[in-house]
């Protein structure tokens, strides 16, 4: 895997992907505390609209568009990439598992871009964390969570995890669905090169990836959602159902 870093596509790639993490730390650490909230949300979406093209990858959108909260997003949850892709279609703070935060470099940038950290196996925490999305949620904030709590093979979706989803009920906000797939472009198949599941690692991916010609990745938006009445587990079940079915949208060209 390591031989794919002697190919010229990969290393004029890895070059110019380096050379956005560094400008985007450098950004965040001269301008940001000087930005206004909607400025470094401009920041943060260009940004990633940048690193998707540095690593090769076509942005395509479908649906209604993100108008912004309070709301809350789900999505099922592939690669590595997601997170850019979701902040490139339209900027959310992300919940995110904590170890993210520990990450040299990459943990600073997510927390200043407005991601959140939970402890994922902590019951107190989550309990936590539903209490600030209520209220970040009743602020206008757009929030994305990834109810699989994992990433999948992109071929099928995993059970949604409710707990995160109570505090759309509890915030009385809607819910809006989001399907995300890779696909080859010339082929229309799916593309495995970003998946990060199972054995895979994080710099077998990130290799694949920066190898990878063609690949597309598709942000498909389904119509808000409201709870009216359901459970945080029927609800969860329901928006499952949605995602699976934006999955099966088809390609346009």
């Amino acid at each position: 895997m390591l031989g794919l870093l002697g190919r010229p596509r990969v290393l004029g790639r890895l070059v110019r992907v380096l050379w956005q993490i560094v400008s985007g730390f450098w950004i965040i650490r001269l301008q940001f505390t000087r930005l206004e909230t909607g400025q470094r949300q401009e920041h943060v979406q260009r940004w990633a609209s940048r690193m998707l093209a540095a690593l090769g990858i076509e942005l395509r959108r479908q649906g209604p568009p993100l108008n912004g909260g309070p709301v809350l997003l789900v999505a099922n949850h592939i690669s590595w990439l997601d997170i850019l892709v979701l902040h490139a279609a339209g900027y959310c703070r992300f919940i995110s598992k904590a170890d993210v935060q520990r990450w040299p470099l990459i943990g600073y940038m997510a927390r200043e871009a407005g991601t959140l950290f939970i402890e994922r196996e902590s019951r107190r925490d989550a309990h936590r964390m539903v209490h600030f999305m209520v209220e970040r949620l009743r602020a206008g904030d757009v929030l994305a969570v990834f109810p699989e709590g994992t990433t999948g093979d992109g071929l099928a979706i995993k059970p949604f995890h409710a707990n995160l989803i109570q505090a759309a009920i509890l915030a009385d906000v809607p819910v809006q669905p989001v399907a995300l797939r890779f696909v080859d472009g010339p082929s229309g198949l799916v593309s495995h090169a970003p998946r990060f599941v199972g054995d895979d690692t994080l710099v077998g991916s990130v290799l694949r990836t920066l190898a990878a010609q063609g690949v597309q990745a598709h942000v498909l938006i389904g119509p808000p959602d409201r709870h009216a009445g359901r459970d945080r587990r029927r609800w969860a079940q329901d928006l499952r159902e949605q995602v699976h079915a934006l999955r099966q949208t088809p390609q346009r060209h």
